[in-house]
């Protein structure tokens, strides 16, 4: 069992991190999931999970063109 501290700071026990894959130093957003629940997503999953949602935004050659504007 944990104790939220003052700081509002938790260890979270090592055989939960290794179950649920994450390890020291992953980048993670923690988000609450109901009345006395969070949860701890991976970011990286995150992104997999998004990147490519929003296709035909921009124009076919847009980053072709930002690119030319820096020389």
């Amino acid at each position: 069992m944990s104790v939220i501290s003052s700081k509002n700071q938790l260890t979270l026990p090592v055989e939960a991190m290794r179950a649920a894959g994450l390890s020291c130093g992953d980048d993670v957003q923690v988000v609450s999931s109901g009345p006395g629940r969070i949860e701890i997503v991976r970011t990286d999953a995150l992104i997999a999970k998004y990147a490519g949602s929003l296709p035909g935004v921009y124009d076919e050659n847009y980053l072709e063109k930002l690119r030319g504007e820096w020389e």
